[in-house]
């Protein structure tokens, strides 16, 4: 993912430290409280958002959650009703883009944007929620870090376990929020729209069927920071009979073209995100994490980009894309390096740049060698979605039109040509 301009920076559920659920609360407890509305729930209340729920059908999504919390009457009860509601929400988004159940209204089915403008919904429902139990801050927090994983898909990868006879390889794909919504609050994001059309599906390849499970992920430096990628992963990472066969992680590029990222960095340009913070630093790892020490500087896809490029998987160019931006071993000043980063080089930019994708290509295959896993996998740039001719003024323009759709759906379908080319080397 990158900042929608012409610079090299690129695409954050927090594991929030809370007490138990179910723990009593302590007499010196602190008083209820309610949240202030964060920076991306401020921006639901624009005329875009509002239309784009109304035109899905999930304008009813945050009225229907804070209607359950009314009913609610135990931290363990709000747990159940969080997971709950949060876990439908993520299986609405996902049929309404697969075409099952009502379209709602007439916004395309292929869009992201209904769940990440009714998830805001939900998050702004549960912070003003005000129930009739104790509830901390910290336990406010862990429910809404179990709101968020539910919704996103990050406590659902179900993949299949290997029988004899019958092996079905198995693949996540991930996929990112809308970003610089501040520049023009319409935007989607191909890359969410890729992993919604594709999860739970199943893909044909040469060498036999490939389930796929996904999820989407937040553009927050916080999320990332706390865990968010690692704890998705790392259940599907780790040995055993439904370990991943391959991986892949897709986020906005640049415009006009996809680039199979060859090397990822430790670094974090400080691009402002969804929160409107920025965070110039190394890429920081949390603790408990299967990792490598000491940290390295930079981590290599291991995905089949020569065949990826080669293929015919649709009509905008895959480019494999080897640049990155390093501060030469005994240097002090960044140089660009379109071969890629040299020995004892300190990380400035990957081929995917400094912002979230960067981040989070290099989280992913961080984790694959940590963990020892021996497969596919790497990052993925989507070309820039762009509205149509006539349609790209933020203040008078249309939340979709024509090309936009189109463009969004040729964007999933090259995506998941890629990914079969991705699925056939797996083993």
């Amino acid at each position: 993912m990158r900042p929608i301009r012409p610079r090299l920076a690129l695409l954050g559920a927090a594991l929030l430290a809370a007490a138990p659920l179910g723990l009593a609360v302590p007499a010196t407890a602190a008083p209820d409280t309610t949240a202030t509305p964060t920076v991306e729930e401020q921006r639901l209340d624009k005329a875009a958002p509002q239309e784009i729920l109304r035109r899905s059908g999930f304008d009813d999504a945050a009225p229907d959650f804070a209607r359950a919390l009314a009913g609610v009457r135990s931290p363990a009860e709000a747990e159940r009703v969080i997971a709950r509601e949060g876990g439908h929400l993520w299986k609405r988004a996902v049929d309404r883009v697969q075409g099952r159940g009502p379209a709602g209204g007439d916004l395309s089915r292929d869009d992201d944007r209904p769940l990440y403008w009714a998830r805001l919904g939900m998050t702004r429902a549960l912070g003003q929620w005000q129930p009739g139990f104790p509830l901390t801050d910290a336990r406010r927090a862990a429910l809404l870090d179990t709101l968020e994983r539910t919704s996103r898909g990050e406590d659902s990868i179900d993949l299949p376990a290997g029988k004899a006879g019958q092996r079905v390889k198995r693949i996540v794909v991930t996929g990112f929020d809308p970003f610089q919504l501040d520049a023009d609050v319409r935007r989607s994001n191909p890359s969410g729209a890729a992993a919604l059309a594709l999860d739970g599906t199943t893909i044909r390849t040469d060498s036999g069927p490939a389930r796929v499970e996904t999820a989407v992920f937040p553009v927050r430096w916080a999320d990332f920071a706390d865990g968010t990628v690692e704890r998705t992963l790392l259940p599907a990472f780790r040995s055993g009979p439904r370990r991943v066969d391959a991986f892949l992680t897709v986020s906005q590029g640049r415009v006009g073209r996809f680039d199979v990222e060859r090397t990822n960095g430790a670094w974090r340009g400080g691009y402002p995100d969804n929160a409107n913070a920025s965070r110039t630093e190394t890429v920081p790892i949390p603790a408990g994490v299967p990792t490598q020490r000491p940290q390295p500087q930079w981590t290599t896809t291991t995905l089949p980009y020569e065949r990826i490029v080669a293929a015919n998987t649709g009509p905008v160019p895959v480019y494999d894309h080897t640049e990155v931006t390093e501060i030469p071993a005994g240097g002090s000043t960044p140089v660009v390096r379109p071969d890629g980063s040299t020995p004892g080089s300190t990380a400035r930019a990957g081929g995917g740049g400094d912002y979230l994708s960067n981040e989070i290509a290099y989280r992913a295959t961080l984790l694959r060698d940590a963990v020892g896993l021996k497969a596919p996998g790497g990052h993925l740039h989507t070309p820039v979605l762009q509205f149509g001719p006539g349609n790209t003024d933020p203040a008078t323009g249309q939340v979709t039109d024509p090309d936009f759709v189109h463009d969004r759906e040729a964007i999933t379908a090259q995506v998941r040509s890629i990914l079969t080319v991705v699925a056939d080397t797996a083993r």
